[in-house]
């Protein structure tokens, strides 16, 4: 018969497979393929000991991709659009208009700013990150703007419309795992976030006056525009494929359908007006994009995409999902958490041990969605019992998940960023400004006392302070 496992065996797991991912990482430079694996391997010995059979280890692995399957396909087609944005002229034609109009010095917030209005209309950092994220990491590169801080500029706008969006996955995923309202979710975050937000656009805007002055000595961004406009057509009707991708998440059709149609455009457009043939139209959503120009600095902008791009990250997100779904059969992350919430009452513990417990288990699981969906259950009773607000809870598991995952190399969302922008996680980590100035501030403010709502008339106990509604 199953054991359920005590706090000891369920602190002793959750130790010993971050060690094995911190030491292999940081010690040996080893994989992190193989770390997972090994982490794996462990977690079917705790589940021996537990007495479950391989059958259902089996059985919760399959559970747990099954659940993140959507995000896993998604991976594919984030693959095939940029691929194919990039033929028909969606992605060059970016980059070409934009060095004509954006100066380095404006470059970071105005970069920052396009990130979060497209974000917000189609309610997706990957889709952000893999279609305006790719241009603007070209075009930082041509205006002398290093890769990191450019990349974590693209986050930071990515990871702000992601999370404000109310056709965001990871927003509605939240706000029905806390069992709120998805509008209370959105104005609760608005709190902590926006705040951030404009933190992040003035540190951008600094750090941007320091190219100001860059001069184009070897003349790359007038080389680049020349190119560009030679080699294709760059009239405004490449732009469709965007816009019907915006539209379509506008119109709330889901992401995988959305992306499929504004292929078909841009295959279409590549054949007709690209005079691509349709053969290696096909061959280049598989493969990505070889660029062929002849001027080197274009060519490395333009060789991107394709299915076989996103192997090495879905691979990643199959065993780290993998193991996840281990560690939620024989119920060891529900065992740490009951352990710790029901002894804690100040705002700020609560604050603190929800996003940084969802943050783990992001790193646990492999996955942002499996993240919030166990935090969300395992905390949402205790919040009720405690009288907070359940859109406190949804913000947290936003703030613990939705933009923390891109720190753990082995996530699903990390290993999507660096494969799509080409920069490592440890490079970008220090320019992602908002995904950790929110839950540091979100932290800090619920030790203030401030922002944090409760139901009702019930008092939290916080140093003799009551928490009143603010409408929230």
């Amino acid at each position: 018969m199953n054991e359920n496992p005590n706090f000891k065996v369920a602190i002793v797991t959750v130790t010993t497979i971050m060690l094995i991912l911190i030491i292999g990482i940081f010690v040996m430079s080893t994989d992190i393929h193989i770390l997972l694996l090994t982490a794996l391997g462990f977690t079917f010995v705790v589940a021996k000991y537990l007495n479950y059979s391989f059958d259902e280890v089996l059985d919760g692995m399959a559970t747990s991709i099954g659940q993140a399957m959507p995000a896993m396909m998604i991976f594919v087609m984030i693959g095939v659009i940029i691929s194919s944005w990039i033929i028909s002229g969606t992605v060059p034609g970016i980059i070409y208009y934009g060095l004509k109009v954006i100066k380095p010095g404006i470059f970071l917030p105005v970069g920052l700013l396009l990130c979060s209005v497209t974000s917000l209309a189609i309610g997706t950092s990957w889709g952000t990150a893999g279609t305006v994220g790719v241009a603007l990491m070209g075009m930082g590169q041509s205006l002398g703007i290093p890769a990191p801080i450019t990349a974590g500029m693209v986050l930071s706008g990515a990871y702000f419309g992601d999370k404000m969006s109310p056709i965001s996955d990871t927003t509605n995923l939240s706000a029905t795992a806390a069992k709120a309202n998805l509008y209370d979710h959105i104005k609760s975050m608005s709190y902590t976030t926006v705040p951030s937000y404009i933190i992040s656009l003035v540190i951008f805007s600094l750090i941007g006056m320091q190219y100001s002055n860059n001069v184009d000595t070897s003349g790359n961004i007038n080389m680049i525009i020349e190119t560009l406009g030679g080699h294709m057509n760059l009239n405004p009707i490449v732009f469709l494929p965007m816009i019907v991708l915006f539209t379509l998440n506008i119109k709330k059709v889901p992401a995988i359908p959305a992306m499929i149609f504004a292929t078909i455009i841009a295959v279409m457009i590549a054949v007709f007006v690209q005079k691509v043939p349709f053969s290696e139209a096909l061959v280049v959503l598989n493969y990505g994009n070889v660029g062929n120009t002849g001027v080197e600095i274009v060519d490395n902008l333009l060789t991107r995409g394709g299915i076989q791009s996103m192997m090495w990250t879905f691979s990643l997100a199959f065993i780290a999902i993998s193991l996840g779904g281990v560690l939620q059969k024989i119920k060891v992350l529900s065992t740490l958490v009951e352990g710790f919430i029901s002894r804690i009452d100040h705002p700020g513990l609560i604050a603190t041990t929800v996003i940084m417990t969802t943050t783990i288990f992001c790193a646990l699981l492999g996955e942002v969605y499996l993240a919030i969906i166990l935090s969300g259950n395992l905390y949402a009773e205790e919040f009720q019992k405690k009288g907070i607000k359940a859109s406190m809870l949804s913000r947290f598991l936003e703030e613990g998940g939705t933009l923390t995952q891109i720190f753990i190399p082995w996530t699903t969302g990390a290993a999507f960023m660096a494969t799509t922008l080409g920069v490592s996680t440890f490079e970008y980590a220090p320019y992602a400004l908002l995904n950790y100035i929110n839950p540091i501030l979100s932290i800090g403010l619920s030790f203030m006392g401030l922002f944090f709502f409760k139901e009702g008339k019930k008092n939290l106990k916080v140093q003799e302070v009551e928490y009143e509604d603010t409408g929230n």
